[in-house]
């Protein structure tokens, strides 16, 4: 309790209102649609390499950077190398320019921008390390309210002022 001054209304109702700045809002996502031209390219040209564990995210709610991640894993550094360029091959043929390619160098983990779907392409120990699928992919909209830590001292004050 915040004073023993203080109606039980007001408490409850500081209570209430103190951690709606805390509320985290995101827009919903759209129920299923069709896939664009180009996630079905990206998503066949990684089928064609035998990329492993492809996993599409619809991230349009979560940020404004991009619509879709699409993210698979390739069995060796050569295998990764590979799997993105054909990606990047496979949108230029269709018309569509890339923006960029990193990481290709490395080949643990080589990300390819198509503006308006990025595609992560990664050895299986880099992606689960890093683990994008848990980061992006938080499922249908639930607020999350965060409550403050109570400082030693705030509660030293609560347990003196009984």
């Amino acid at each position: 309790m915040l004073h023993s001054k203080n109606p039980p209304a007001a408490e409850a109702w500081f209570q209430e209102n103190s951690l709606k700045h805390m509320i985290t809002r995101t827009r919903l996502r759209p129920k299923e649609e069709r896939a664009s031209p180009l996630q079905t390219l990206v998503t066949a040209a990684l089928d064609d390499m035998k990329a492993a564990n492809v996993r599409v995210l619809d991230v349009r709610g979560l940020t404004d950077i991009v619509d879709t991640m699409v993210i698979a894993s390739g069995n060796s550094d050569r295998h990764v190398r590979s799997i993105a360029e054909r990606v990047v091959e496979k949108a230029k043929a269709a018309g569509f320019r890339p923006l960029g390619t990193e990481g290709a160098r490395d080949g643990e983990w080589v990300l390819v921008d198509l503006q308006d779907i990025l595609v992560h392409v990664m050895l299986p120990r880099v992606r689960e390390f890093y683990g994008l699928e848990r980061l992006w992919d938080s499922g249908p909209f639930e607020a999350a309210v965060v409550t403050p830590a109570v400082s030693r001292a705030a509660a030293r004050r609560r347990r003196t002022a009984r």
